[in-house]
């Protein structure tokens, strides 16, 4: 039975607990398991005599770590936007695109005429390549909708997710990802209008995890962001940001100054931003999807955040358009051969700072009292994780303790 306590031996802990060795790494550990929970991890010869008779499962020399999180992403969408990708090959920017009526708002289009079914249907099998990859908790983002039925079908289907397959997933509202086409050049009657009630609508149905926004010249600017996040306070909701990604608008100042979860892409970060996100303890989502896919040169300012410290989380940002990419084991691959962040920097960033961008305790982390959600490794060390590329290392994920 699940509830009963069970021994992990012959195993390497990556714990991503802060400790005198990288990764926080135990050697020839012992893990143990009650429940959904995980009660004492260390190295087997310090196991408590009251476990030692305890069912165990041999892990064969594998690497053990937290399950891994997907802090941004937008999974839920109708149709894809594979002649947008051939565009840009052309020559085309992520800008130019959205202005001739492509990019967010093409798949507007096709999300309003999708129903909750379809689009859930669309979205199982990313999650069931995440779920391949080790990821136990997925946060999905509303935002293609942009009225008042389309955004709560969104948020339905994502809720729907979590109960057809073995995945934590968290909600987030992101009416403010752009401006429907009717109501071009109305961005703030959009905010009153539209964005603003369907946030309460859906927050009185319990839709919502926290509240998100695109704050970009082609999108909202940090006003009329301010005043989405105002309505966010009022309900309790916390908040995070799409900031920095193509200039700087001082998004993720603003973030901070509501005690924001994330600030997410910052490519255009500048100092002052990071000083604030520190303040705040605002994490630093890193999505090199989309600078990848976008062929972006601006990278986000890693030293300044590590100077900081600011935590650095990593993410796929999955979406039809600028990352439509569903591997988080690429994602910090990515992060290190584009940005230099470290191996441990990626892992934690998919672990204990992905946790931390959603607001959660008890996750991200191998220790007792954290939920045991695991994956198990055919890796000898840590950095293969992030190291190689389109390989899958994964030999089991252990969801709430169930293998």
């Amino acid at each position: 039975m699940p509830d009963d306590p069970i021994i992990l031996t012959n195993c390497r802990a990556a714990t991503m607990l802060s400790s005198e060795t990288a990764y926080g790494l135990v050697e020839n550990a012992a893990l143990v398991l009650q429940g959904d929970q995980i009660v004492w991890v260390g190295p087997a010869v310090e196991l408590p005599q009251t476990y030692v008779n305890l069912p165990a499962r041999n892990l064969g020399g594998a690497l053990v770590t937290p399950a891994l999180i997907d802090c941004h992403t937008h999974i839920v969408h109708g149709g894809n936007r594979a002649v947008e990708f051939e565009m840009r090959l052309q020559g085309a920017s992520y800008e130019q695109v959205a202005r001739a009526g492509g990019g967010i708002i093409s798949t507007v289009k096709a999300t309003r005429a999708a129903s909750e079914a379809h689009l859930v249907d669309a979205a199982l099998p990313i999650v069931d390549a995440m779920i391949a990859e080790g990821v136990a908790l997925i946060e999905i983002k509303s935002g293609y909708g942009l009225e008042r039925e389309a955004e709560l079908r969104m948020l339905r289907a994502a809720r729907r997710i979590a109960k057809l397959r073995p995945v934590d997933i968290r909600c987030t509202y992101l009416g403010a990802h752009a401006v429907p086409p009717e109501y071009t050049g109305r961005a703030d009657d959009y905010i009153s209008n539209v964005c603003i009630p369907i946030l309460r609508a859906a927050h009185a149905e319990g839709l919502v995890d926290a509240v998100d926004g695109f704050c970009e010249g082609i999108a909202f600017s940090p006003a009329q962001m301010a005043r989405l996040f105002d309505v966010a306070v009022e309900l309790g909701l916390p908040v995070k940001l799409h900031a920095e990604q193509l200039s700087n608008l001082g998004g993720a100042a603003l973030a901070a100054r509501y005690g924001a979860l994330s600030a997410d892409h910052l490519e255009y970060l500048d100092e002052a931003g990071v000083k604030a996100m520190a303040a705040a303890g605002t994490v630093a989502v890193i999505l090199p999807g989309a600078f990848y896919t976008l062929r972006e040169t601006k990278m986000p300012p890693i030293d300044l955040l590590r100077q900081h410290k600011v935590p650095m989380a990593v993410a796929t940002d999955m979406n039809p358009g600028s990352s439509p990419m569903v591997s988080l084991l690429l994602a910090m691959n990515m992060c290190c051969t584009l940005f230099r962040m470290t191996p441990e920097e990626a892992l934690a960033g998919a672990t204990v700072n992905a946790a931390r961008a959603l607001g959660l305790q008890g996750r991200g982390q191998l220790a007792a009292g954290q939920r045991a959600d695991l994956a198990v490794w055919r890796c000898e060390h840590p950095a293969e994780l992030a190291y190689r590329i389109g390989y899958n290392p994964l030999i089991h994920r252990i969801f709430g303790g169930v293998f």
